[in-house]
């Protein structure tokens, strides 16, 4: 019976990116899993197939030999001979060896295999904080599904009471040789993948392959500080190894919220108040709050324009990992009155008729450029 095409079988294209794939895999193997399906044979049937499509399409060089051979890249591989005739599959396999010994970690297995063991995939968790959280700090509670370790065969991907056994193809090398004239060709092993062993009763939990997606809850500890764009490292606390190979980490990337009063550069904040022009021309004082749930006072004095500044010292972000504090800038906006009634345009009108070049020296000054600029 022929093997199902494995895009098929994960529901993605053939152009689909690594991540689009990963995406499906998660999604189509918590919906087969055994333990959600107990005595489901077909299930479980579904969930190896599922895992063997994703073991070849998440691996680069197996996903292009795939692309080029369909299943004929992975068979016929397993005794180690069979030479060069026709420059087939094999001869292929064997150049494009060379070049990842070359240039890939000089002869070293690819993907930091050892002994079967290959270390999980780093994740990376998305989290939207407020400017209030970034000033005081928090922990947060995340969820994500991810990939962790087999309870049931504490992730050796074999049944309970066996062991892999050392395969038998490269007898645990990983690699198989062959000899073509005067030259010694070494590539990865297709019976074990190049893990060195197989495992031939496989845990029925993980299908073997020693872990399973599962939600996982965790704390993140936010630092007060914080600015956006913070990554936080959460060692290991990524995806779990196969077959007992080492935890990935977590990494979690900071995003603050827009604030509806505050605009934030580095540690100083900065605020726009709007002020009567009655105020602004008089003198006054004003409340305003603070990134801390307080409120601060600013006085301002006659005549304050537009765009001025007050700078309240202290009064802005924490500096992350130290006590200090950056500023809060306070800048005035000087409101023209709208709607006035017949008698407040009269007495507009009466000021503006008593009016100087010392009550508003700024517009005086720069019409008397204009006339000489035309003059």
């Amino acid at each position: 019976m022929s093997k199902r095409d494995y895009y098929e079988i994960l529901s993605v294209s053939r152009t689909a990116s690594d991540g689009e794939i990963k995406t499906s895999y998660r999604k189509l193997a918590m919906q087969w899993h055994p333990d959600r399906n107990p005595g489901d044979k077909e299930c479980e049937a579904k969930f190896k197939e599922i895992n063997e499509a994703y073991d070849c399409l998440k691996d680069a060089q197996k996903r292009a030999a795939y692309d080029r051979y369909g299943h004929a890249a992975f068979e016929n591989g397993s005794s180690g001979a069979g030479g060069f005739g026709g420059f087939g599959t094999e001869f292929t396999s064997a150049f494009s060896d060379i070049f990842d010994d070359l240039f890939g970690g000089m002869g070293g297995r690819r993907g930091g295999r050892s002994g079967g063991r290959e270390r999980g995939a780093d994740l990376r968790y998305n989290l939207e904080i407020t400017l209030e959280e970034a000033f005081h700090g928090k922990t947060a509670k995340i969820e994500l599904p991810t990939n962790v370790a087999c309870e049931t065969c504490s992730g050796t991907g074999a049944k309970a009471g066996t062991q892999p056994v050392t395969c038998t193809a490269c007898q645990g090398a990983g690699r198989v040789r062959h000899a073509q004239g005067f030259f010694t060709l070494e590539r990865t092993c297709v019976a074990c993948q190049g893990r060195g062993s197989v495992i031939k009763d496989p845990c029925k939990s993980c299908a073997g392959a020693g872990r399973v997606v599962k939600e996982r809850t965790l704390e993140v500890n936010i630092p007060p500080g914080v600015e956006d764009g913070t990554r936080i490292r959460l060692g290991g606390e990524g995806e779990a190894g196969a077959r007992g190979g080492a935890t990935g980490d977590l990494y979690i990337f900071l995003s603050v919220s827009p604030h509806q009063i505050f605009q934030r550069e580095g540690a100083d904040l900065y605020c726009r108040v709007p002020v009567s022009m009655v105020t602004a021309a008089l003198g006054g004082e004003f409340d305003v709050p603070t990134v801390d749930g307080g409120r601060a006072n600013v006085k301002i004095p006659e005549g304050t324009q537009t765009g001025k500044r007050f700078r309240l010292n202290g009064k802005g972000m924490p500096v992350l990992r130290s006590r200090a504090h950056g500023d809060m800038y306070v800048q005035v906006a000087v409101e023209t009155p709208q709607k006035l009634t017949k008698r407040q345009k009269e007495l507009l009108k009466e000021f503006d008729k008593e009016s100087s070049k010392d009550t508003q020296p700024e517009s005086a000054g720069f019409f008397a450029k204009m006339r000489e600029f035309f003059e």
